[in-house]
């Protein structure tokens, strides 16, 4: 059973780093000084756990005004397709509608677009180098539903 959490203690911050580390730093190859950075102090912190093991992470920070930053996407290799950024990302997302936030950005591996595209995020830029990788600038507007 998966479940998806925010991050509420230093304990948890220190598992999605981790769950960070292995995949950018260790399989990717981004120095560990780019994927860890100044903006982990303030910005909101997701796991998926499987049972009470870590498996995946993200970040989530507000860049404007109503306009959040999803960042640090990563899943841990064994539990890769099984849906886990699809979880996730609906939790970041209703996270985002929560704050009555208008939209959400991102920059995505060009590899992971269609992902991306699948969960109605649209292409922004051209393709970009972030740490050596090829990378397409994303954004998605959120329907807020006030009551």
């Amino acid at each position: 059973m998966y479940t998806v959490k925010m991050v509420q203690s230093n304990d948890e911050l220190e598992l999605a780093f981790s769950i960070r580390r292995k995949v950018f730093v260790e399989e990717q190859g981004v120095p560990v000084h780019l994927e860890l950075d100044e903006f982990d102090k303030t910005a909101v912190h997701f796991i998926v756990y499987d049972e009470d093991q870590a498996i995946a992470a993200a970040r989530l920070r507000e860049i404007e005004a109503k306009i959040g930053k999803v960042e640090r996407v990563c899943v841990l290799k064994p539990y890769r397709g099984n849906k886990l950024g699809v979880l996730m990302m609906k939790k970041v997302e209703e996270y985002a509608i929560e704050q009555n936030w208008k939209k959400l950005k991102l920059h995505a591996q060009s590899y992971a677009v269609p992902f991306y595209e699948k969960l109605d995020f649209v292409v922004t830029s051209p393709e970009f180098l972030d740490a050596n990788i090829p990378h397409r600038a994303m954004e998605k507007n959120l329907t807020i539903t006030n009551s």
